[in-house]
């Protein structure tokens, strides 16, 4: 199995890397933690534009995909960025949809997603996970409880989170679309859908948290010379790398299992999450420890990336329930049974962040 992306995937991570550089993605952050949605939505239609979006969604919905590695080198550079909205979100919904099998529902959405017209959230609906990301910035929240799939009319207030930027809130009432085993089913495909991108966001975060303390390390001294000289730092840098590197290709052949609709793809998917969401957690306390603790000033962009990584790592699958995924065979199995599922969709980082 080749783990390495090809020439054309590494080009467009350099395109989308150049033109979220050029952006200033650090305003649109503060800007969504305040609710305004303003940079943040032009960020979405050039990001849309540049076919993001559309690698979730099916030729014939006018979309690209569904490509999941593809889909992978998107998040990684939008975690790199620490790009705002719910993307993990649309693509889920994008994939709920399409598993669904009721057509007339896939053509209602899916094409306006893939353009970038419509902004979505999704909530898969439990007693410890009751929230949908964002619902004040979507045009349209889905919310699935047990076999039911709603359109939600409404949302309460926002709930506090440990990133600001992740505005959560419960969505209220709305209007049946469907029911039944399919829509279950349709569910356990999107869990291991929003898991990896999840994962592959976190990927992208940890590996800017690196980035940026190791230039620091590099620039900061002490008794005359780098703290990038000391061996305690180096080590602490190296140990971040390691996890890093250790979870890229676990990442990639999570995204080829999803792919080849891998039975096995679900076991490998909860692999990736953990690995993915534990490294780049790792890179926020490396971070911040090697900083001397000034990722706690609110003014510091680095805060930003920091106070990501915890509510990231604990998204769509905590750790401890994307273990017991592994070892259960899968996030969600077949569709059957939805025990692991459930444990990973209960996962709220925001309780415990």
């Amino acid at each position: 199995m080749r783990f390495l992306l090809d020439d054309e995937q590494r080009e467009f991570a350099r395109t989308l890397d150049d033109m979220l550089t050029a952006a200033d993605t650090p305003a649109a952050v503060r800007d969504w933690a305040t609710g305004d949605h303003a940079r943040g939505r032009e960020l979405w239609a050039r990001l849309a534009d540049a076919g993001v979006l559309a690698l979730a969604v099916p030729e014939r919905h006018d979309g690209l995909g569904p490509l999941p590695l593809e889909l992978t080198v998107a998040l990684t550079e939008l975690g790199r960025h620490a790009v705002p909205g719910p993307y993990v979100e649309t693509v889920t919904v994008a994939a709920f949809l399409d598993r669904l099998g009721d057509e007339a529902t896939a053509t209602t959405w899916l094409p306006d997603i893939a353009a970038g017209q419509r902004t979505v959230s999704l909530a898969l609906l439990t007693p410890a996970s009751p929230y949908a990301l964002d619902p004040d910035a979507a045009d349209a929240v889905f919310a699935v409880d047990g076999d039911t799939l709603r359109l939600a009319e409404s949302a309460d207030e926002i709930q506090p989170s440990a990133d600001p930027a992740r505005r959560l809130a419960r969505p209220r009432g709305g209007t049946v679309l469907a029911q039944g085993p399919p829509v279950r089913a349709a569910a356990a495909h999107a869990l291991n859908v929003a898991a990896l991108a999840t994962a592959a966001q976190s990927l992208g975060l940890g590996r800017a948290l690196l980035t940026r303390t190791v230039e620091y390390a590099r620039q900061r001294s002490q008794f005359g010379v780098p703290i990038g000289s000391f061996q305690a730092v180096k080590h602490r840098l190296a140990d971040t790398l390691i996890g890093l590197e250790f979870a890229q290709p676990l990442v990639h052949s999570a995204a080829l299992a999803l792919a080849a609709d891998d039975p096995a793809g679900g076991r490998e998917i909860a692999a990736a999450k953990v690995a993915a969401g534990e490294a780049a957690y790792v890179a926020s306390r490396t971070a911040l420890q090697l900083h001397g603790a000034l990722g706690y000033t609110e003014e510091l962009d680095l805060s930003l990336w920091i106070r990501k990584a915890r509510p990231l790592r604990d998204a769509w699958g905590t750790p401890a329930a994307c273990r017991a995924g592994v070892l259960a065979d899968g996030l969600a199995g077949d569709g059957t049974d939805d025990r692991a599922g459930g444990r990973v969709a209960a996962g709220r980082p925001e309780r415990s962040a």
